[in-house]
């Protein structure tokens, strides 16, 4: 394989890019690992008293990810994250304005590999997402698992992660006063494994979950769509059967989690790597689904709430889809 090696020539400005993606890149694939290693480690040396401590913590913090997380505005507001932003770039696209005095339920679509568009876009302050839609405060709901792991949990909390667990969602969208705005990326792990560049294929018709969870608390659902997502990184073969796809579902299945096999470019060199391909990226924020408020929706209501949400992803998609490269003759796929 013949290696494209980065030139000499590199601007300072788009090495600090390329170190923040790094950086984004390990916090997701190692941080965790890493957090859990030091905990372990704390435990074994002559400083066990903090990790005991830490441990009670645990347990008396137990709650905070499923009742609002605890967000850093210092943490959301550092530097890193517009070096990060303009690495691909990263904008939000705002198509219209959504009423503060409602709690919404956001349904983020593809899920990618790594869900670059949607924590660019909730997790930090980078595309000025309070500006754009003023009086409301995202929450990107992530696995339960990963807010147990020490230390870790605190830092993803602080980007505003909460965890993706029913309470958690409940707790935002039942909120008085409105202006929270629950991110669900949809698709969930199963989908991550489907992420490559051209797909537009989203697991979405048998997922109704988060419509019913919306009707009990009567709040809007926003379809929002992240143009290029799938573009990021490349996939190894993993069809439906193959030995691969197997292992990836069994661990899905066992842990929650899914485990995607992909690659990019590298930090010196642009043919093979863990970083994302620098490629523009746009999440698209569509109109808002009004929902009655019932605490006991029947079958009948919420498929048909399913199939407005279809369909106003759809049209999302359909509306702007050229303007981000993508052929007239391509279109969603559910399945």
């Amino acid at each position: 394989m013949r290696i494209e090696f980065a030139p000499l020539n590199v601007p300072f400005r788009r090495r600090v890019q390329t170190l923040a993606v790094l950086q984004w890149v390990f916090s997701f694939i190692a941080l965790a690992q890493c957090c859990l290693a030091l905990f372990i480690l704390l435990f074994l040396s002559d400083l066990w008293f903090l990790a005991a401590l830490y441990a009670v913590w645990l347990y008396v913090d137990r709650d905070t990810p499923v009742r609002g997380g605890r967000r850093s505005s210092w943490v959301r507001g550092w530097r890193v994250w517009r070096h990060f932003q303009d690495y691909f770039p990263l904008t939000l696209v705002k198509t219209v304005d959504l009423d503060p005095k409602h709690n919404y339920l956001f349904g983020l679509h593809p899920h990618g590999v790594l869900v670059a568009g949607a924590f660019g876009n909730f997790c930090t302050k980078a595309s000025e997402f309070e500006k754009l839609f003023p009086g409301l405060t995202p929450y990107l709901l992530m696995l339960p698992f990963w807010f147990r792991v020490p230390f870790y949990r605190d830092y993803i909390m602080c980007g505003g992660l909460v965890s993706s667990d029913k309470r958690s969602a409940s707790f935002l969208l039942s909120q008085p006063g409105g202006g929270h705005a629950a991110v669900l990326a949809v698709g969930g792990a199963p989908e991550s494994l489907e992420a490559r560049p051209g797909a537009l294929t989203l697991q979405l018709l048998s997922r109704k979950g988060f419509i019913k969870l919306a009707i009990k608390h009567g709040s809007p659902l926003v379809p929002v769509f992240s143009f290029g997502e799938n573009e990021l990184f490349n996939q190894m073969p993993n069809p439906q059967g193959s030995v691969l796809r197997g292992a990836q579902e069994r661990l899905q299945k066992l842990m929650g989690v899914a485990l995607p096999l992909f690659h990019a470019r590298g930090v010196f060199q642009y043919s093979w790597g863990l970083l994302s391909l620098s490629l523009s990226l746009s999440s698209a924020v569509g109109r808002p689904i009004l929902v009655s408020r019932d605490p006991c929706p029947t079958r009948e209501e919420v498929d048909r709430v399913h199939t407005l949400y279809l369909n106003g992803l759809n049209q999302l998609f359909e509306e702007n889809k050229e303007k981000y490269g993508i052929e007239k003759h391509r279109h969603l796929s559910f399945i």
